[in-house]
């Protein structure tokens, strides 16, 4: 019998102390990319590898409790052609965020304890940045500006918020917001390369899973830009029943046109109390410590 290898990779995270000076410290970061193929053998069958890893991944790491809503998705032609395409993708190009994360949300939010949706659009491209949460990256990667704004803007609806140094938006997810990208992998370097391939409809399935939970809650949508905007628009989200809070992006180049000031954090907590369900801690954050380990090596998860 022949004998193969599977191997994933994603990215290397090296970090590097120095001392400069007298007495001044100075931290060197490096980031190194490497190929995000998904197999590496010793037979010529790498193809195969990666269809075994890409066709198993959401048994192997989709929540339990998305997976048992999404079933009917999973079996459905678009999502074959969207598996067909992935396979493609990962045998030849580098491809964010690692496999182990693309569905981590799912593994961090269980269905049930959703309070909120924050909706993106697509994981960020650069290297070290992408971990399967929106707006979210890990340490030690740099806060991203949108990233900033958000922060900027819970400490304006938050008083005693104080914005930690990190970007990970893990202990939010634990607490309940469902930070969601409409589209959920994406080409090294290349934004939206990976749209209109069928993770939309996949995560539109998403959504409608929490509408439809039982017990008739509510949920807070954070539409942040038109694209997020027309996504609740598209599905037809029953605001009578939800909130869907709308503003311009957090991104530098859009955030003084109506995210900063818009006082989304705050609102989404008032109308949680109005309706009696349980408030979002964002002071979670506050307690941040620093750290190098990637979202999925996560217990909780």
């Amino acid at each position: 019998m022949a004998s193969r290898q599977t191997t994933i990779i994603s990215q290397k995270r090296v970090a590097v102390s120095t001392v400069a000076g007298a007495g001044t410290k100075r931290r060197k970061v490096e980031i190194e990319e490497t190929q995000s193929t998904l197999a590496v053998t010793t037979n010529g069958v790498g193809k195969s590898d990666a269809t075994d890893t890409i066709e198993n991944l959401e048994r192997d790491t989709l929540g339990p409790s998305w997976l048992a809503a999404l079933e009917a998705e999973l079996g459905k032609p678009y999502f074959r052609k969207l598996k067909d395409f992935l396979i493609s993708e990962h045998t030849s190009h580098v491809v964010y965020p690692p496999v182990q994360d693309i569905y981590s949300w799912s593994r961090l939010t269980p269905l049930d304890s959703v309070k909120a949706i924050v909706l993106g659009q697509d994981p960020y491209h650069n290297v070290g940045q992408a971990h399967g949460l929106s707006f979210s990256v890990l340490p030690p990667t740099k806060l991203p500006g949108s990233l900033k704004n958000i922060y900027k803007q819970l400490s304006d609806d938050i008083p005693s918020f104080k914005p930690p140094k990190t970007g990970d938006l893990t202990p939010l997810a634990k607490a309940g917001v469902l930070w969601l990208n409409t589209c959920l992998t994406v080409r090294a370097h290349n934004a939206n390369s990976h749209s209109k391939k069928g993770w939309e409809s996949f995560t539109d399935a998403v959504i409608k899973a929490v509408l439809e939970r039982g017990g008739g809650r509510g949920v807070v949508f954070f539409a942040w830009g038109l694209p997020a905007q027309k996504t609740c628009a598209r599905l037809g989200i029953d605001e009578e029943r939800h909130l869907v809070l709308k503003s311009a992006h957090p991104s530098p180049l859009s955030a003084h046109r109506g995210f900063l000031g818009n006082g989304h954090f705050k609102k989404a907590n008032e109308w949680l109390r109005k309706k009696d369900l349980e408030e979002i801690d964002w002071m979670v954050l506050c307690s941040l410590i620093p750290h190098l380990s990637s979202s999925s090596s996560s217990k909780s998860k």
